[in-house]
């Protein structure tokens, strides 16, 4: 069997990421204690739907300049695994709440902003499913897409860091890297965020492939 290089790489990684990140040891901080650990899973799970949606964005503009079913096709599954790994870090960010904050959900500005960015993509994926018309849905969905990564963008990237935010690296207070991410971590920290960041974009790999030949079977 052929086995590419990054599926080898990004195999390894989160073999790795799950073990060290479990095992390895992390600073002794106040409040944070050992939940400092989901750092690796819950930023790299952000870290993954962010580039998943940023690559949806950009075969939804690829779309629009030169139609073609396959854009859209590698743009819906993006923001679908996308969507996925939002709910997987949104998640784990609640149950990292619960820990340090006391409760899973607070009125945080970040927490909502995530909230509303999931119902945009959630829209998406109603929307695309309104329409039978391939080409209609195709261009409708990439006009669409482009508006729920730019409100994303607004409601995760820019109004947190504007407002009060307990969500570290938001409303003034420091991200984690500016103060207790020590060498040890890491040495984790990275090859984890490589990690989930290859392993959303193998799922999308394996849709695409998939759906792919669905389409070739159709016609």
């Amino acid at each position: 069997m052929n086995i590419s290089w990054w599926k080898l790489g990004t195999a390894v990684l989160i073999v790795y990421a799950l073990v060290a990140g479990l095992m390895g040891t992390v600073p002794r901080l106040v409040v944070l204690n050992e939940t400092i650990r989901n750092l690796y899973y819950h930023v790299g799970m952000w870290f993954s739907m962010l580039a998943l949606w940023t690559g949806s964005l950009v075969f939804s503009i690829k779309y629009l300049s030169k139609p073609d079913l396959i854009s859209d096709l590698k743009a819906s599954k993006a923001a679908s695994i996308g969507f996925y790994m939002g709910i997987l870090g949104l998640l784990t960010g609640m149950l990292w709440a619960q820990f340090t904050w006391g409760r899973f959900w607070t009125n945080d500005p970040k927490l909502n902003g995530t909230a509303i960015s999931l119902l945009a993509y959630l829209a998406y994926f109603v929307l695309r499913g309104s329409m039978e018309d391939p080409m209609t849905r195709a261009r409708i969905s990439a006009v669409y897409n482009i508006f729920a990564f730019v409100l994303m963008i607004v409601f995760i990237q820019v109004l947190p860091r504007l407002t009060d935010s307990l969500h570290p690296g938001n409303g003034g207070n420091p991200a984690f890297g500016e103060y207790d991410l020590d060498r040890q971590m890491r040495w984790v920290f990275y090859p984890a965020m490589i990690a989930w960041i290859g392993m959303g974009y193998w799922i999308w790999d394996i849709r695409c492939r998939i759906e792919k030949l669905k389409m070739a079977h159709s016609f």
